[in-house]
């Protein structure tokens, strides 16, 4: 039996696992993690400046890093949140045509588990409540705002999940609940340039329904609140499938991808 002949490794397998090693560094390392120079990596590997570049392109197409070219190259962390998730679920969702109706319905099924989740808090009152409160009172100043609301308003969905204990559920749904934000408030944007949004009774009303949950979610209603929740969703809800629930899920225009860009998470 001969011997079979040592070839030379491909390099996009070493760029693969150059790859693999700083993907681990990003994803375990801290929230200001930099990467090393070129030079630096070429030293500390042992391989090639292509096969470092073929790595760092692989981790651009992965939103890892952002590669700046030219006398002051480099390359940008980005640690992956619940707006880039978004952006890839939404590629793939729009991908395989899900219409907005069946994201509603997804949301419908998991979002109120969080208010009831939120409930359930023994520290509700001190963390849960206050921030529940201020976030309905910057809804209140932008009732009249129009798109500005619409944000505003979105941000007490935003919280109710984020203030979910159980880490799966509140990045699964955190996802879902950022990509139906960027499909509301594209479709507020529109309507505000043809004069057609919702008027000011319907704002005031989402507003006391955010109102009625809170108290719910204070008084440690769990199933109350999340009854309360599901109804509040599916009206909200309502107003964009009334136009658009044939849609299909779009996160690759410009206006929904600088809105999932745009969407500031809150954490706990």
């Amino acid at each position: 039996m001969t011997t079979p002949r040592r070839g030379r490794i491909p390099q996009r397998r070493i760029a693969e696992t150059v790859a693999a090693e700083l993907r681990a560094r990003i994803l375990s390392g801290e929230d200001d993690y930099r990467l090393p120079t070129q030079d630096q990596l070429v030293q500390d590997f042992g391989v090639s400046y292509p096969s470092v570049r073929e790595a760092l392109r692989i981790l651009e197409t992965e939103g890892l890093v952002t590669v700046r070219r030219g006398n002051v190259g480099g390359a940008e962390v980005h640690r992956p949140d619940a707006s880039s998730a978004a952006y890839h679920l939404g590629l793939a969702l729009q991908g395989a045509r899900v219409t907005l109706g069946d994201l509603a319905a997804g949301l419908q099924t998991l979002e109120p588990i969080c208010a009831a989740e939120c409930a359930r808090r023994e520290d509700r009152l001190e963390v849960v409540v206050p921030a529940l409160e201020a976030s309905i009172k910057g809804s209140v100043e932008k009732v009249e705002e129009g798109v500005t609301f619409t944000h505003a308003a979105r941000e007490f969905h935003d919280l109710i999940v984020s203030f979910t204990p159980n880490t799966t559920i509140r990045y699964v749904v955190s996802t879902l609940v950022t990509l139906w934000s960027a499909q509301e408030e594209a479709w507020a944007e529109i309507l505000t340039r043809r004069g057609e949004y919702p008027y000011q009774t319907e704002r005031k009303e989402a507003v006391h329904t955010h109102e009625r949950i809170v108290e719910e979610i204070a008084a440690g209603r769990a199933e109350e609140a999340e009854r309360l929740y599901r109804l509040h969703l599916a009206a909200t809800q309502a107003l964009v499938l009334e136009r658009y629930d044939n849609g299909v899920v779009n996160a690759s225009s410009d206006m929904a991808r600088l809105a999932i860009q745009s969407t500031q998470r809150a954490r706990v």
